[in-house]
């Protein structure tokens, strides 16, 4: 089974990507990161506790008043195990590029972060076992987290110009300022960089499979005519008889895998040398 990992940052058009890949006529298996972080801090989880215990103290609007509709009236949340998180200010206390939400960022990573690798792997495995030719992790810090060397290819949607992404961004939540929206896109490696550390996936290769680029300067249209040729390309390498072969010996799938995550950890690797290392480690 392939993974694709699709990753891109905010208001780039990542979830349009996403929910065109997880349509008809391609149907692929979407594994959303954005959704099991919710899960894995959905009330009455260890890592809502974790959040509680770690940003309550001094952050008095973390969870939703009882008032809240989500929250039915109760003090202990609609289903007694505490009231639900205050997303916007939980935003406000980690994003942005002062030391102090830097710090604070991290922490919220290092809580959030190991579910949701667990969530994953129990996903691909499922999929896996289903005889799904592909499955598609959509992570929005995919190079940061170190997960791109357990993908076959990596999908970066991207922009050639941070002026359309910030447009973009105020028009999709228009109740940012411009100075939130400012630090949530600062609070991100610029997209440029995501694009140049894909390219540099297919460098001295002679099949430039491992990673595509679509800059997503036009309409949806556009986008969705790259998606058609991206996705033509990965399924001619991987055709119906080798997934077969992979599903019904798993060892070969093991030994595939292996394979597959040593070399991109070995390219990893020469790309940090290259390139630096600002994505280097997890942000944890």
């Amino acid at each position: 089974m392939r993974v694709i990992g699709l990753t891109g940052s905010i208001a780039t058009g990542k979830s349009t990507c996403s929910q065109t890949l997880s349509s008809p006529p391609y149907s692929l298996p979407l594994i959303d990161a954005d959704l099991l972080a919710r899960k894995a801090v959905e009330p009455g989880t260890w890592g809502y506790r974790r959040i509680v215990a770690t940003f309550g103290p001094t952050t008095p609007d973390l969870l939703l008043p009882a008032a809240d509709p989500q929250c039915g009236g109760r003090e202990d949340g609609p289903n007694g195990r505490g009231r639900p998180l205050n997303r916007p200010a939980l935003g406000r206390r980690v994003f942005g590029n002062s030391e102090e939400r830097t710090v604070d960022r991290k922490k919220l990573n290092a809580i959030v972060h190991p579910a949701v690798r667990f969530y994953m792997a129990r996903a691909m495995l499922y999929y896996y076992l289903r005889g799904n030719w592909a499955c598609v992790l959509d992570i929005p810090l995919l190079f940061e987290s170190g997960l791109d060397i357990f993908c076959s290819t990596v999908i970066v949607v991207a922009v050639s110009d941070p002026k359309i992404q910030m447009q973009r961004l105020r028009e999709r939540d228009p109740h940012l300022s411009a100075e939130d929206a400012e630090n949530r896109v600062k609070s991100q490696v610029d997209v440029r960089e995501k694009a140049t550390r894909c390219e540099y996936r297919n460098k001295g290769r002679k099949d430039a499979g491992k990673g595509y680029v679509l800059y997503n300067d036009g309409d949806k249209e556009d986008l969705k005519l790259q998606i058609a040729d991206v996705v033509g390309k990965i399924r001619s390498g991987s055709p119906r008889w080798y997934s077969l072969l992979l599903l019904v010996c798993p060892p070969l799938m093991a030994a595939v895998a292996s394979y597959e995550v040593l070399s991109n950890w070995l390219l990893r690797r020469k790309t940090v040398k290259e390139r630096g290392a600002e994505l280097a480690k997890p942000k944890l």
